[in-house]
C-alpha cells in the first residue's frame, strides 16, 4: 500500500545500529570505547556535544539519572532476559547481589560490589536504551576526568563549598556554566566532592556482554512474568479486561482515596518536612490562593512520606487499604522490572473514590460487573508487544487497551497532552490510523499547568538517544510532533488480536474497525529541541503530576462509562 510519508530513518544512526548489533555478537565483552565513534557520529538530539572536548552537561545527567550510582566502580555490564540466562553464563545467583536502581528509569539492576553489574532486559530496546547511555556517561566522565586533571596538585576541593570564588573557578576549569555545576551538586547531594574526586581520580572503560540475544529469550522471559500474573489472580483467565498500560501509583491513588483520608496526617509530614516548599503549597490551595489540586498534592505527598522512617508505616496501611477494595499488586520477579496491579471493578468503595470521578452516572450499577482492570507499570519499546500479546492470548474477552505514557513534544511544553489518531512506528515502519477513544474535551479540564492538543501525530522511535536533528526535521515537516516508545508496539500487538495474520511492515494499517476500545494519551516530559529541558532531570516533579492525574482520571470515567454501557446491553 502507498505510503502516506516516506520511510523516516537516519543513515548515521542506522550505521550505529548495525555497529552495536555487529558487535554484540561477540561471545566475549565489547568495549564501549569500540562505539564511540559511531556514537558520536549518530548527532544525538540528546548528545549533541559527543565528539567535541568541550563537556555536554545535559547529555551526562540524561545518563547519570538512566543509570544506577555504582557505575563508577563497574567495569563489566552483563545484559540478559532472566536469572537462569546469568547463571547458564556463569553469574551464579545475581538476584543475590546488591540490588540497585536509577533515578529516571525502571530497570532490575544488581550489583557484585567490585566491578560487575547484570542488568535485565525485557526487549531489544533495552539494549538500545542502556547502551548509548552508558557510551554517554563513559564520554562525559572521560572529558571531565581529563580536565580535572588540570587542576593544581594543592587544590582543595572542599573550598567549592566554601567560596563562591572556588565554585566559579571550578565551573571554568570543568568548561560549565555555574548553573551546569549548580545541577551536578543537586544530583549528587551530599556526594558532591566525593564524585569530583572519583572522576579526577579514575578515568572509565566499561565493557558490555549481552548474554543472550535470541527472540525467544524474551518471549520466554515474558511468559514467565506473565504466569506469575496469572497464578496469582487465576481468575483473569475467565473474566472481562480492560487493559492500562500506565504506572502504578495513579490508578489506585485515585480508585482508593487513601490518600485524601490521610490528609492530616501527610499535613504534619509537610510541617515537619516542608520539601521543595509544599507545605506553603498545601495552605495556598486550601485556602483557595493557588488554583492547583489539592488531591494532586497528597498523592504527591503521600509517596514522599512513605520515604520517611517516621511515616513508613502508611505503606503498609495503604497495601491493606487497597486488598480491601480488590485490588492486587503483583511484583515482576526474576525477570524485568514490569509490576502489575488487578482490580476487581465490584468490589471498589465507590464512597471513597477521588470526588473527580463522582461525575460518572450511576455507579453502584459496577457492583454487578464481573470486570477486572488490569495495570501494569508501562514497559519500554518493543516489550509492549510482547506484553500485549501475551496477555491477549491469555485473557477474553479484551473490552479496552488505554496506553498512558511519556512522550517528548516538538510543539508544546511540558505537562501538555498530547492524544494521537495516527502513529508511526519505528519498528515495524507502519503508519498505524485509528480512532482514539480520547479527545481533549476528556482531560482538559482536570489539566491545570498544561495545554490538551488531540487529533495529534506521534511517532514511535527506537531509543531516547537514537534521534538527531535529521529525523526530527524530517518529524516536524511531516507533522509529527508526539514522540515516544511504546505506541507502536502496542498496536501492532492491537492489529494481531483482530487480524489473523501478523501485523504488516512498511504500510499504512488501518484500525478502526477493531472490536474493543482504544485510547491512547501521552504527557509530555521532553521538549529536545529546547537542550536540557525535560522531566528526567529528577524523579517526575509535582506540577508533572497534573497531566498524569487528568490522563488517568480520563482512562478510568471511560472505563467506569464503558463497564456502565456493556452492564444495560447485558
Amino acid at each position: 500500500m502507498e505510503r502516506t510519508v516516506p520511510k523516516i530513518a537516519s543513515e548515521e544512526i542506522e550505521l550505529y545500529l548495525r555497529t552495536l548489533y555487529s558487535l554484540l555478537r561477540s561471545t566475549t565483552e565489547i568495549q564501549i570505547r569500540t562505539l564511540e565513534e559511531v556514537h558520536a557520529g549518530m548527532n544525538s538530539l540528546l548528545h549533541p556535544l559527543a565528539r567535541q572536548e568541550v563537556p555536554d552537561a545535559s547529555a551526562f545527567i540524561y545518563s547519570i539519572l538512566r543509570l544506577p550510582d555504582c557505575m563508577p566502580d563497574v567495569k563489566i555490564i552483563a545484559l540478559g532476559q532472566s536469572a537462569s540466562v546469568f547463571f547458564n553464563h556463569g553469574y551464579e545467583n545475581v538476584e543475590s547481589w546488591t540490588s540497585v536502581n536509577t533515578k529516571a528509569r525502571r530497570r532490575r539492576c544488581f550489583f557484585d560490589g567490585k566491578e560487575k553489574l547484570a542488568c535485565f532486559i525485557a526487549s531489544r530496546s533495552d539494549i538500545e536504551d542502556v547502551i548509548p547511555a552508558v557510551t554517554a556517561y563513559q564520554i562525559e566522565w572521560n572529558k571531565f576526568h581529563n580536565l580535572l586533571n588540570r587542576l593544581p596538585a594543592d587544590f582543595n576541593f572542599i573550598d567549592i563549598l566554601a567560596y563562591e570564588s572556588k565554585f566559579s573557578e571550578m565551573a571554568g576549569i570543568m568548561n560549565l556554566a555555574e548553573e551546569d555545576l549548580k545541577r551536578f551538586q543537586i544530583i549528587w547531594e551530599e556526594n558532591f566532592i566525593f564524585y569530583l574526586k572519583r572522576i579526577k581520580k579514575k578515568k572509565l572503560d566499561f565493557r558490555v556482554n549481552l548474554l543472550a540475544g535470541s527472540l525467544i529469550e524474551y518471549w520466554r522471559a515474558t511468559r514467565a512474568w506473565w504466569d506469575n500474573i496469572e497464578k496469582t489472580i487465576p481468575l483473569l483467565k475467565e473474566r472481562p479486561v480492560y487493559f492500562i498500560s500506565s504506572n502504578t501509583h495513579s490508578i489506585p491513588n485515585l480508585l482508593t482515596g487513601f490518600a485524601l483520608r490521610k490528609e492530616d496526617e501527610l499535613e504534619k509530614f509537610l510541617q515537619n518536612k516542608n520539601e521543595d516548599n509544599l507545605y506553603e503549597e498545601y495552605h495556598n490551595i486550601k485556602s483557595k490562593r493557588e488554583e492547583a489540586s489539592l488531591e494532586n498534592l497528597l498523592y504527591y505527598v503521600l509517596k514522599k512520606a512513605q520515604q520517611n522512617s517516621k511515616f513508613e508505616h502508611l505503606k503498609g496501611e495503604q497495601l491493606k487499604d487497597e486488598l480491601s477494595k480488590g485490588i492486587v499488586r503483583i511484583l515482576s520477579q526474576h525477570y524485568f522490572d514490569v509490576d502489575a496491579q488487578v482490580i476487581e471493578i465490584k468490589k471498589l468503595n465507590f464512597d471513597e473514590v477521588d470526588p473527580r470521578l463522582f461525575n460518572v452516572q450511576n455507579f453502584d450499577k459496577l457492583k454487578k460487573s464481573d470486570a477486572i482492570i488490569l495495570n501494569i507499570d508501562y514497559p519500554l519499546g518493543l516489550a509492549a508487544y510482547n506484553i500485549l500479546t501475551k496477555i491477549a492470548e491469555h485473557t477474553s474477552p479484551i473490552l479496552g487497551v488505554y496506553i498512558l505514557g511519556k512522550a517528548a513534544t516538538l510543539n508544546g511544553v511540558l505537562g501538555d497532552v498530547m492524544i494521537p489518531n495516527v502513529v508511526y512506528d519505528e519498528h515495524s515502519e507502519n503508519t498505524y490510523m485509528f480512532n482514539n477513544a480520547f479527545s481533549a474535551k476528556d482531560v482538559v479540564d482536570d489539566l491545570i499547568y498544561g495545554t490538551v492538543l488531540d487529533n495529534q501525530k506521534a511517532v514511535t522511535v527506537l531509543g531516547t538517544f537514537l534521534q538527531n536533528g535529521k529525523l526530527a526535521d524530517v518529524f516536524y515537516r511531516e507533522g509529527y510532533s508526539d514522540i515516544e516508545m511504546e505506541a507502536g508496539p502496542y498496536l501492532s500487538a492491537i492489529f494481531e488480536m483482530y487480524r489473523p495474520t501478523r501485523h504488516p511492515v512498511n504500510e499504512i494499517v488501518n484500525l478502526y474497525n477493531i472490536n474493543f476500545d482504544l485510547g491512547i494519551l501521552h504527557y509530555a516530559s521532553d521538549t529536545p529541541l529546547s537542550k536540557g529541558k525535560n522531566l528526567g532531570a529528577g524523579a517526575l516533579s509535582y506540577l508533572g503530576m497534573d497531566s498524569t492525574y487528568a490522563s488517568s482520571l480520563a482512562i478510568l470515567r471511560r472505563i467506569f462509562s464503558t463497564e456502565l454501557q456493556r452492564l444495560s446491553e447485558n
